[in-house]
């Protein structure tokens, strides 16, 4: 049974909403912006499913690679102690960040993690 809403009309209420499970492919990256919020940044490989050669002989990518960041101290500490390797499930949203790089505006879509877990750990070495 769904618990999702509908407005006046009788329309779905829009949702921003990522599940994500995924194995970390890098060291989380913790970083200190100017305005001094701090934040940790994570890679996380998603599989696609159906994978499937496309017309010039060439397959579709079978992988998705996606930054998540987390900008809450309760996320930022469990995202900081993943390993690559680590499965990993995370919840958050879609969101654009705009910045400044080489003083050049730059925007980027991230998840903004808002719950995350280990779900198993990767192999050592």
């Amino acid at each position: 049974m769904s618990t999702k809403s509908k407005d006046k009309n009788g329309r779905q209420d829009a949702a921003n909403q990522v599940r994500l499970t995924g194995t970390v492919s890098s060291v989380p990256e913790v970083r200190v912006l100017p305005s001094g919020d701090e934040l940790c940044v994570v890679r996380v490989v998603v599989p696609r499913r159906g994978g499937h050669a496309r017309s010039d002989g060439r397959r579709t990518p079978s992988v998705d690679v996606l930054d998540c960041c987390a900008w809450e101290a309760r996320p930022r500490r469990t995202v900081a102690g993943w390993n690559p390797g680590d499965e990993v499930e995370v919840t958050g949203a879609l969101r654009r960040r705009f910045f400044r790089a080489g003083g050049v505006k730059a925007s980027r879509v991230e998840v903004e993690i808002s719950s995350a877990r280990r779900v198993r750990r990767g192999g050592t070495g």
